[in-house]
């Protein structure tokens, strides 16, 4: 797949990178593709990768993934033109400390909203940036729930995540965003005012 990258920090940039790993063609969106930090996100990444400015990324993918802050997700997802795109929300409304999310609607519908044109898929967005890197433990993968509206744009993100190594697990219809964003913020809870840190993730128990 190509993948245009919106959003190259930790999120951004541990996707990317474990994307091209994968390899796929990952495009990472920077204001300054030639910084000292991107070109050594580009040497993890390896060949499969660029970086090129944040409108060529979107135009040379056909899938786009939106892992930006989120004051920052409604002025740069309205700039671009993402018509005909897949678009991976990885974002969370979180509120400026943390605390919880902003009320009213999910953070993935509202997503939905400001890219015309484009199919929506929220994913990646309810564990933290060290399991994106490794989501196994004991040996077995982490959980990744994932939720939209085309059943074509979901297989491409659930086919993503197993490229990273989560298992995957669909979690119906894109109003189904804040039970996804709900799942963040306990994740978030959990690893910073419940003393867990980091280094935990969800999993699927069967029996």
């Amino acid at each position: 797949m190509k993948i245009g990258i919106v959003g190259a920090g930790q999120v951004g940039g541990t996707l990317g990178v474990g994307f091209a790993k994968a390899g796929h063609h990952v495009f990472f969106g920077s204001r300054d593709p030639q910084t000292a930090e991107m070109q050594a996100l580009l040497a993890r990444a390896g060949s499969t990768a660029k970086a090129e400015s944040v409108a060529n990324a979107v135009q040379f993918a056909d899938v786009v993934v939106v892992a930006l802050p989120w004051p920052a997700t409604q002025s740069v997802v309205q700039s671009l033109d993402l018509h005909g795109k897949v678009v991976l929300d990885c974002t969370n409304p979180l509120l400026p400390d943390f605390s919880g999310l902003e009320p009213g609607t999910s953070g993935g519908e509202r997503v939905a909203d400001w890219a015309a044109g484009a199919t929506v898929v929220k994913v990646f967005n309810t564990t933290g940036f060290n399991n994106m890197a490794d989501p196994a433990y004991g040996g077995k993968p982490a959980f990744m729930p994932y939720c939209g509206d085309d059943a074509a744009a979901k297989q491409t993100a659930a086919q993503l995540a197993t490229d990273l190594g989560f298992e995957a697990v669909d979690l119906g219809s894109l109003s189904h965003a804040h039970l996804l964003e709900a799942w963040a913020m306990t994740w978030i809870w959990l690893a910073i005012q419940g003393g867990l840190g980091r280094d935990f993730a969800f999993q699927l128990v069967r029996r």
